[in-house]
């Protein structure tokens, strides 16, 4: 079969505003459109074209093509038709993918009549391999003069509306692939993404971090206080859950000789779904020999600004309501703040808080700050709602917060001056805690004793054999946990973290 549209160069068309007209007529209901569809099938066939094509070698894409444009250059790529003005006998188009796109013109005098019979079967939608030569046309916009074109897929499904595309939010997360052919932010966000991700990688590897990948399934779900999913292992006859935090295998690698060491991967948690928690969700864990809690925060402050530049080329990142109106505006610049928790909630709760008794805490958090706090919570459990609520959910800028109460840290060292509190911080901005980073505990026998604080009663829950684990040597270490879903959120301002996960978790349809 004829795989190729073979056509001759032609002269260069002004091109106008491009129109978003497919070569089927509007006001079709999709039924309609996609029976239309269809029959344009049967004739491509009929034409002795294949309307799913084969292979087609590129030497570019769009989006580079756009990014560093010369004039008169054969190139040879591929995409999505997104737009199409029929001129008659000049067709201008627009072909892309997620990272960009660009115009191209096809005139029917440089066509076979096969190859322009093919052309008027082809919409929005359809994919194809372009080769051509780049000009400028008389507005000045870089474009594409088609010398052959190969129809690659012939999509049954109309595209969704250019200018309003899935205007149901929900669609937009069970639709996906909608959602980023009609929706050039939410493409951008994603290709953003892939970017920091890949970013992360190149910073920690070229410091000498070997990444390694841990179990998913564990006998026993630690590393964190959160609900597990559930699960049976068939073929080993045992209960498995899958994990909340990868953090006791990593430093179990520590134990084993791994002096720098990261895992980016996924952690599930059967918890709440709201915008800032998906129960699967992706996390960044890094642990360094002889480091400490403070070597942590250096090195996060470092990353995740020399991340901003590489992708971004700003520290200066605008974040917006539901509604997309500003905010605030969350600036990067170092050095970033650091202060001890304590300190935080004097601030916003007076500077006799801790001489309070509970109970004189719990009625001033209710009465005066007006802080919900529930019947369950106990004292330590008063003192952070209120961190939370009046610091955490107001931070704008990076903000480590250092030394939070040792109860709400079991894997961290006791600060040694103040055995109350842990060598820990937690990196906060944008209203919400990005990373949180610790000196590791590594005495075994005070970690087992930690971990039954933790535990309470539901001992089946302490993972006996980590502690003996340690009882073979961890080294002093440094470790973070960053979550990637909401340092995503912050550097694309995106209002959800639905926004920044492709395939977000979601109730089922009735």
């Amino acid at each position: 079969p004829r795989l190729w549209a073979d056509v001759s160069p032609a002269g260069a068309y002004n091109s106008r505003a491009m129109s978003d007209a497919p070569h089927t007529a509007p006001g079709s209901s999709e039924e309609e459109l996609i029976a239309v569809r269809r029959e344009k099938v049967s004739k491509i066939r009929a034409l002795g074209v294949n309307p799913y094509g084969g292979r087609f070698d590129i030497t570019t894409t769009p989006a580079e093509i756009k990014a560093d444009f010369q004039e008169g250059k054969q190139v040879k790529f591929l995409g999505r038709i997104t737009a199409l003005r029929d001129m008659g006998r000049t067709q201008f188009f627009t072909v892309g993918d997620v990272c960009g796109s660009v115009q191209c013109m096809l005139t029917k005098k440089s066509c076979s009549e096969e190859s322009w019979a093919l052309w008027k079967l082809l919409e929005r939608g359809d994919w194809v391999g372009i080769e051509g030569e780049t000009f400028v046309t008389r507005t000045g916009e870089p474009s594409v003069r088609v010398d052959a074109f190969k129809l690659l897929s012939k999509a049954l499904r109309p595209m969704p509306d250019k200018y309003h595309g899935l205007a149901d939010a929900d669609m937009r997360y069970r639709r996906r692939h909608l959602d980023l052919m009609s929706n050039e932010e939410s493409a951008r966000r994603f290709v953003a993404r892939s970017r920091i991700v890949r970013e992360i990688r190149d910073y920690l590897n070229a410091r000498g971090f070997l990444e390694v990948e841990t179990p998913m399934l564990q006998d026993v779900a630690g590393g964190a206080a959160a609900k597990p999913f559930e699960s049976y292992y068939n073929a080993l006859k045992k209960e498995v859950t899958l994990r909340i935090a990868p953090e006791l295998f990593l430093k179990r690698l520590l134990v084993g000789g791994f002096p720098k060491v990261y895992e980016l991967n996924r952690n599930f948690r059967n918890e709440g779904v709201d915008r800032r928690h998906n129960p699967e969700f992706t996390v960044l864990e890094v642990y360094e020999a002889g480091g400490d809690y403070e070597t942590m925060a250096d090195m996060m402050e470092e990353m995740i600004t020399t991340i901003a530049q590489k992708v971004f080329g700003t520290l200066k990142f605008d974040q917006f309501d539901d509604e997309g109106n500003l905010r605030w505006t969350v600036d990067l610049t170092r050095p970033w703040r650091r202060a001890d928790y304590n300190d935080l909630v004097r601030e916003v709760a007076g500077d006799d808080w801790f001489e309070l008794t509970p109970e004189q805490r719990r009625t001033r958090a209710v009465e005066q700050l007006q802080v919900q706090i529930g019947d369950q919570l106990d004292d330590t459990g008063v003192t952070q709602q209120v961190y939370e609520k009046l610091v955490e959910e107001k931070q704008v800028n990076p903000l480590f917060v250092c030394h939070v109460a040792r109860d709400l840290v079991p894997l961290a060292k006791a600060n040694p001056e103040n055995p109350e509190v842990v060598d820990v911080f937690e990196l906060v901005m944008n209203g919400q805690e990005i990373c949180p980073g610790y000196s590791e505990q590594n005495d075994p026998v005070e970690q087992l004793e930690r971990l039954k604080h933790q535990a309470g009663e539901e001992t089946q829950k302490i993972d006996y054999d980590f502690v003996e684990t340690l009882e073979s040597g961890m080294p002093s270490a440094g470790g973070i946990g960053i979550g990637i879903d909401r340092l995503c959120m912050l550097l694309t301002g995106a209002g959800s973290v639905r926004d920044v996960i492709l395939f977000p978790q979601l109730k089922s349809r009735a």
